[in-house]
């Protein structure tokens, strides 16, 4: 599943840069600065001058001491929180401000550009600035924004090159991610493992948890394989994610075949794995594979019939176009991902261990399979998934596209 590709890349997240914004860029009463750029953020030029940070929804106190001059103090918390900074001078209430973004520059930085993360991150972030009605900048990868561009055309998007200028005067900063260890209660107010992959998000930035689906206008709409046809994609960024049943994808792909589809791989790797997993575009299917343009990839989503495919980026961009999706996945619980009344998992066999709030996703480790790493059945929660298993959930497809052709 999308998003924890790149648990990793949290660890060490409060020694790296992201941490060490500078001084704050917001000028207040009597020669303090303040802002909201890695959690609420004030400095005092006089010591002894007393901070006070309330959060403003939950009535809670939350920082009430007197600090050194020129130092810059920081709440705790670097998620979103409507924050009412006080500094007094004794009883001398010197300088407040309540938390309000409203025609404000609001910047965020995403951990992980990773499709998936992206297509289910963007429509909340855009949640966010019609809530705050800020002007949002948004950290997101070149190759990603003609996804998003029209679609979700009031958030500015911009490269790492581009975003450090952007953000020299911005009024608030949130870092996006599924942070390491998932204990951490700082930079992400849920644990991952108990969330789904939008509601985590949707907590940091305090927006509504719901189903938000990204608005991906698809530039060019023209049908350009005329016989119907069904996409699949079989890679994944760890084996856990694959679908490890070695009958599984041949014995699909035949049956589709034999019910008159073409089949169409997609997926960027044609091979990808490490060591003895090597894992290879299925026989029987078409190589659609390679480093196509993502719009591409989304005309051919567009109008198959439906995709099969992982706990990955690419199910998450057939969901986003409107293309029904048959996910298999067994590391994770299906609530993990977007909704699909055609999710595959067998709980029978051993399943969502990245749930499991007694271990944690390495993303390093390509081969992690925590429960059972060195018995006959590693990988069994979707070894254990029969291609049979898989048909089922695409015969109503097929049944609802004829239904549809007759009527």
């Amino acid at each position: 599943m999308s998003g924890t590709d790149n648990a990793s890349a949290q660890r060490g997240l409060t020694r790296s840069l992201f941490a060490n914004p500078g001084v704050p860029v917001l000028a207040g009463a009597e020669g303090i600065l303040y802002d909201f750029n890695y959690g609420c953020r004030v400095q005092v030029p006089v010591d002894g001058w007393r901070v006070r940070m309330i959060d403003l929804d939950t009535h809670s106190l939350l920082f009430d001491e007197p600090v050194e001059a020129n130092v810059v103090v920081t709440s705790r918390r670097k998620y979103f929180v409507r924050f009412r900074l006080e500094v007094l001078d004794g009883e001398r209430l010197v300088f407040l401000h309540d938390y309000d973004a409203r025609g404000k520059k609001v910047v965020v930085r995403p951990s992980t550009m990773a499709l998936g993360d992206s297509l289910a991150w963007v429509p909340i972030v855009d949640a966010f600035r019609a809530q705050h009605q800020c002007e949002l900048v948004m950290l997101l990868a070149e190759h990603l924004q003609p996804l998003f561009a029209a679609g979700h055309a009031h958030i500015r998007f911009a490269t790492r090159e581009a975003l450090d200028a952007l953000a020299a005067d911005a009024y608030a900063t949130y870092y996006l991610g599924i942070f390491s260890p998932y204990t951490d209660r700082d930079h992400q107010p849920t644990d991952p493992r108990v969330s789904s992959m939008q509601d985590g998000i949707a907590y940091m930035l305090g927006v509504a948890c719901a189903e938000w689906r990204p608005n991906v206008v698809v530039a060019d709409t023209a049908r350009r394989i005329p016989e119907r046809y069904v996409c699949i994609a079989t890679q994944a960024t760890a084996q856990c994610k694959y679908w490890n049943n070695p009958r599984g994808w041949p014995t699909v792909i035949a049956h589709l075949k034999q019910l008159g589809y073409r089949v169409l791989c997609i997926d960027r790797e044609r091979e990808y794995g490490l060591g003895d997993y090597i894992n290879t575009m299925p026989d029987g299917c078409e190589d659609f594979t390679g480093n196509r343009p993502l719009q591409e990839r989304a005309n051919l989503l567009l109008h198959a019939d439906f995709f099969i495919g992982l706990g990955s980026g690419l199910s998450w961009l057939a969901w986003a176009v409107g293309t029904p999706v048959v996910m298999i996945s067994g590391f994770s619980h299906p609530h993990t991902e977007f909704r699909t009344p055609y999710r595959v998992i067998n709980f029978h066999a051993c399943n969502s261990c990245f749930n499991d709030t007694t271990t944690q996703f390495d993303a390093r480790d390509f081969l992690w399979c925590p429960r059972r790493p060195d018995k006959p059945q590693r990988f069994q929660c979707t070894w254990a998934i029969s291609p049979e298993h898989v048909i089922s959930q695409v015969h109503p497809l097929i049944a609802e596209h004829r239904l549809a052709e007759t009527a």
